[in-house]
C-alpha cells in the first residue's frame, strides 16, 4: 500500500473541547506576590479563554501565544493553545504544543490526552495508545482516556485487516477499513492515500482523484498523492498524462517503487499500442496481432486500455477472416468494459458475417439503446431483416447456388437437383428414404419457382412475406413444375440399366 506523511489541516470538530479548571483558572503563584509577567500572562490567557468560548479560535490562539511568550514554562498555556489548534484542524502544530505541555508537567492528564488525540488524528495509533495509557496511569477512572484508548486499538486493528485484505486484492474491504479508521484519524494522509489507491483499483476513479487532489492542494509535493493521481489517469487510458504524474512523483521520491513500476508499464503499453496501430494501418495484420497480444500481457489491471486492445485485436482477426477469434476478442473487450460501443459493433458485424443473426440483433439493440443514431437504427433494422430471412427456407442453399447466381445457373441447378431427388428414381428404396427424397424434390421445385421468377425472387431477397399477393407456397405442385421444365407429360422416364443404376429417356 502507498505510504504518506500525515496532513496538518482538516475540518475541526463542531464542538470545542472544554478547558478544565486547572487551565481556566490562574495557576497557584509561586509567591504571595506574583510577578508582573505572570500577571500579564494570566490576563492574556483569560482573554484567550473568552475567545475560545466564543469559538473565535484564531484570536484565542493569538492570546495564548502572548501568554506563552510572557511565561514559556507554563504547561497549561501550551495545553490551551494545543486545544485551540486542534479546533482549527492543525493537528501537527497542536501535537508540538501538547508534547511541550507534558514535558513541562508529566502529571498533566489533559496534556497527555491531547497528545494522544493529535497522534490518533494524524494516524499514529501506537503513539496515541501510549499517551492514553499514561493518562490512565495518572487517572485510571478517566472516562475519556478509557474511550480514546479503545479508539486507538480499533484503528490499529483496522490497519492490520486492511494490510491483509490489500495483499488479497480485496480492495472493497480495504476501503471499508480505511473509512472506519478515518473516523478516528481524519487528518491522516496515509489512510487517505491507501483508500484512494484502492478506489482507483476498483475503477472508482473520480472518487480516488478527489481524495488525491485534496491532499495535493495541501501538499503539492506529496509523492503518494501524485502516484494515485497518475494511476487514475492511467486506468482511464490517459496514458501520456499519467506518465507526467508518475515522473513528478519520482522526482519527489526517487525510490517510489509503485510509481516506478506504473511509469514503466505505462510507457511500454503506449509504445506497443502505437506500434500495433501503425502495423494495422500499413496492412501488416499479422504483426499488428502480435503487438496487440504483447500489449495485453503488460498489465492485466488496466481494464480500459485492455478493452481497447482486445477490440483492436478483434478487428485484426476480422481482417484475417478469423471471425470466431474476432468474436472472442470483442467478447473479452465488453467483459472488461460493458459500455464499449465499438466492441459491440465489431462483434455484431462478425455475427452478421457468420450468419449468427440473433446474436447480432442482440448487440445492435444494446448499441441502439445506448446511442440512438440513424446509423445504429439502420444496422439494427438490417440485422432484424437477416434474422427474419434466416428463419425461412434457404432456397439458394436448397439449389446449391450462390445468392448472386444467374438465371442460367439457377436452371442448371434445378435440373440437377430435380433429377437427383425425383421420386421415380427412388422407387425401389425404403419407405423412409422415399419420403425424404420426395420432401427434397418438393423443396427443389419450390426453390426454383421463387428464384426463377424475378418478382418473387426480389420479394424473397428483400425479406418480404411470399404468402402475400397470392404467393402461397403451399398451393404449388412440384410435379407440375418438373413437367413444365422438362417439356410436359411423358417428357422422360427413369429406366433401370442394372442394380442401382438409372438413365433418363426422353420422349
Amino acid at each position: 500500500m502507498a505510504a504518506a506523511a500525515e496532513c496538518d489541516v482538516v475540518m475541526a470538530e463542531t464542538e470545542p473541547e472544554l478547558l478544565d479548571d486547572e487551565e481556566a483558572k490562574s495557576p497557584t503563584p509561586l509567591t504571595s506576590h506574583p510577578s508582573v509577567p505572570l500577571l500579564e500572562a494570566e490576563s492574556f490567557k483569560e482573554q484567550g479563554n473568552a475567545y475560545y468560548a466564543k469559538k473565535d479560535y484564531n484570536e484565542a490562539y493569538n492570546y495564548y501565544t502572548k501568554a506563552i511568550d510572557m511565561c514559556p514554562k507554563n504547561a497549561s498555556y501550551y495545553g490551551n493553545r494545543a486545544a485551540t489548534l486542534m479546533m482549527l484542524g492543525k493537528f501537527r502544530e497542536a501535537l508540538g504544543d501538547a508534547q511541550q505541555s507534558v514535558r513541562l508537567d508529566d502529571s498533566f492528564v489533559r496534556g497527555h490526552l491531547r497528545e494522544g488525540k493529535c497522534h490518533l488524528s494524524l494516524g499514529n495509533a501506537m503513539a496515541a495508545r501510549r499517551s492514553f495509557q499514561r493518562a490512565l496511569e495518572l487517572d485510571h477512572k478517566n472516562a475519556q482516556a478509557q474511550q480514546e484508548f479503545k479508539n486507538a486499538n480499533a484503528v490499529i486493528e483496522y490497519e492490520k485487516i486492511a494490510e491483509t485484505d490489500f495483499e488479497k486484492r480485496d480492495f472493497r474491504k480495504v476501503v471499508f477499513c480505511m473509512d472506519r479508521a478515518l473516523e478516528y484519524a481524519p487528518a491522516c494522509h496515509r489512510f487517505k492515500i491507501i483508500k484512494a489507491e484502492c478506489l482507483a483499483m476498483l475503477g472508482r476513479h473520480p472518487e480516488a482523484q478527489s481524495v488525491a487532489s485534496d491532499i495535493l492542494r495541501m501538499d503539492s509535493t506529496n509523492a503518494d498523492a501524485l502516484y494515485v493521481r497518475g494511476l487514475c489517469l492511467y486506468y482511464e487510458d490517459c496514458i501520456e498524462k499519467a506518465v507526467q504524474f508518475f515522473v513528478q512523483a519520482l522526482r519527489m521520491a526517487p525510490d517510489h517503487e509503485k510509481a516506478c513500476v506504473a511509469c514503466r508499464n505505462a510507457k511500454a503499453l503506449k509504445a506497443k499500442k502505437e506500434d500495433g496501430n501503425k502495423a494495422f494501418k500499413e496492412g501488416n495484420y499479422k504483426l499488428a496481432y502480435e503487438l496487440y497480444t504483447e500489449a495485453l500481457g503488460i498489465d492485466p489491471n488496466n481494464i480500459k486500455t485492455n478493452a481497447k486492445l482486445y477490440c483492436n485485436r478483434g478487428t485484426v482477426n476480422s481482417k484475417l477472416r478469423k471471425l470466431d477469434d474476432a468474436i472472442e476478442d470483442c467478447t473479452n473487450a465488453v467483459k472488461l468494459d460493458d459500455t464499449y460501443i465499438k466492441a459491440y459493433l465489431r462483434r455484431a458485424q462478425c455475427y452478421m458475417d457468420t450468419e449468427q443473426y440473433e446474436e447480432a440483433v442482440r448487440d445492435y439493440e444494446k448499441v441502439y439503446q445506448t446511442e440512438k443514431t440513424k446509423e445504429h437504427k439502420q444496422l439494427l433494422k438490417n440485422a432484424q431483416l437477416e434474422l427474419k430471412k434466416s428463419k425461412r427456407k434457404d432456397y439458394y442453399r436448397i439449389l446449391g447456388v450462390d445468392k448472386n447466381a444467374s438465371e442460367d445457373e439457377i436452371k442448371k441447378a434445378y435440373r440437377k437437383r430435380a433429377l437427383m431427388h425425383h421420386p421415380d428414381r427412388h422407387s425401389g428404396a425404403s419407405a423412409e428414404v422415399q419420403k425424404e427424397e420426395e420432401k427434397k424434390f418438393k423443396e427443389v421445385g419450390e426453390a426454383f419457382t421463387i428464384l426463377s421468377d424475378p418478382k418473387k425472387k426480389t420479394r424473397y431477397d428483400s425479406g418480404q412475406d411470399l404468402d402475400e399477393e397470392g404467393m402461397n407456397m403451399g398451393d404449388f405442385d412440384a410435379n407440375n413444375i418438373f413437367k413444365a421444365f422438362f417439356g410436359g407429360p411423358g417428357g422422360f422416364s427413369f429406366e433401370a440399366s442394372g442394380p442401382g443404376n438409372f438413365f433418363f429417356q426422353f420422349g
